[in-house]
């Protein structure tokens, strides 16, 4: 199964958890001190907003899927399709550890395409009393908070 993954960024994250609790009719499944997620089955979507200084409005949008399998899959259609994209494997993200490939649709959007295999504590992984570690397959010149979410 895939799932539809959005991210919005907003100015204020408390009313925006209050406004899509209320639009769902569901508790968020996650709430930090940045960032709630709403994994809903009907329809299946993973949805998640952040407060993180971004401009509001649409972060980006992808495909939660369940497997690796699944993850080379779509990759290997990008590929045949000569569209680019950019690997981030063993990327630690928006609270999550996850193998995921990035794209951008013909407006400039932003496709997050990634398969999770756990939590991590902090919203890019990172210890804060530590420097930055490398990341697996990034671009150079990329920091960790333009390699999450953006």
């Amino acid at each position: 199964m895939k799932r539809l993954h959005v991210h919005i960024s907003v100015d204020g994250l408390e009313p925006a958890i209050q406004f899509y609790n209320t639009l769902f009719n569901q508790q968020a499944t996650v709430v930090k001190d940045d960032y709630a997620k709403w994994m809903l089955d009907d329809p299946a979507i993973n949805f998640a907003i952040s407060d993180r200084g971004n401009q509001p409005g649409l972060n980006h949008l992808g495909f939660q899927v369940e497997s690796d399998e699944a993850l080379e899959e779509i990759s290997a259609r990008l590929t045949q399709a000569n569209i680019g994209k950019r690997a981030e494997l063993d990327a630690q993200c928006c609270y999550a550890h996850s193998n995921k490939y990035w794209t951008k649709d013909p407006a400039g959007i932003p496709w997050e395409n990634f398969h999770t295999m756990g939590e991590v504590k902090t919203f890019n992984g990172d210890d804060p009393s530590q420097p930055e570690p490398v990341a697996a397959q990034h671009s150079q010149g990329e920091s960790a908070g333009e390699r999450c979410c953006s």
